[in-house]
């Protein structure tokens, strides 16, 4: 069974107020099995998701000074149940939440796949939130795991080279523990795969103020997939990986990330 995954940052209601209708359209055209997105006002989800079969929904938002912020959102065409969501902070005394959830999304005559995304800081010099957040995913992975691979995605706001990252992909330990899952662009993606980047219009004045160096690009979102070793008789192939949002559409361009997009095949024997 093939089952396409989607993540992006959908960067709110900032900017061209078209933009959503254009995230819309595009879900529509590219008809996601199950799709993660960050930044997304709770009153923008029904537009983002109108028409595309997406009829299960999500939404792990925010509340500060009785206002909604910004939420994670994860979508999918059949029924899903949440399984856990945890809470993290950058600091001790940081006022924002970060969330990391988990869900079980039906996937028929195969069973039940966990889906987990973790929305994590962005700020360059929060590395160690970011890796403690991540072994929070792989620890949520294996305590709810079925047979399937499971999939962690979203944006991770940490490159490859990264201890997060890398611990992910089986690269390096962290604080004594150690995981695999195949980072989909790595394995079926061409090129780069750079999703935040001054090449992006949208995303430069953003780049410019808070890295402040010319030309800046970094890949900083993804879809992993669990490797077969968690359960031998299960496999999920990466079969293609590509960005999405990294032209314009009618001179929009959708976000100021481009979102990754990955075919899997899943099969039991």
């Amino acid at each position: 069974m093939r089952i396409r995954v989607l993540t992006m940052n959908v960067q709110h209601d900032a900017g061209d107020p078209r933009r959503t209708a254009l995230i819309n359209g595009e879900l529509r055209r590219l008809s996601p099995d199950v799709v993660a997105l960050q930044e997304v006002r709770p009153d923008q989800l029904a537009e983002l998701v109108e028409g595309t079969g997406l009829t299960h929904t999500t939404h792990q938002a925010d509340v500060l000074e009785s206002e909604w912020q910004d939420g994670i959102v994860l979508a999918s065409r059949r029924p899903q149940r949440v399984v856990d969501v945890r809470e993290h902070r950058a600091s001790a005394d940081a006022d924002v939440h970060w969330w990391t959830l988990a869900a079980a999304v039906d996937v028929a005559e195969l069973g039940e796949l966990l889906f987990v995304q973790p929305a994590t800081p962005w700020r360059l010099d929060q590395s160690a939130a970011r890796e403690e957040q991540l072994l929070a995913a792989a620890e949520v992975d294996e305590k709810y795991r079925f047979r399937l691979p499971s999939i962690i995605a979203g944006d991770l706001n940490a490159t490859p080279d990264s201890a997060g990252i890398r611990f992910l992909s089986g690269l390096q330990s962290l604080a004594g523990r150690s995981v695999h899952y195949h980072d989909a662009w790595a394995v079926a993606g061409d090129g780069a795969g750079y999703t935040w980047t001054a090449a992006n219009p949208v995303a430069a004045p953003e780049i410019d103020h808070l890295v402040g160096q010319p030309h800046h690009h970094r890949r900083i979102d993804y879809i992993f997939v669990g490797s077969a070793h968690s359960h031998p008789a299960a496999r999920a192939r990466v079969v293609h990986a590509g960005l999405v949002g990294d032209t314009p559409i009618d001179n929009i361009w959708l976000s100021d990330h481009y979102g990754v997009l990955a075919d899997l095949d899943y099969s039991l024997s």
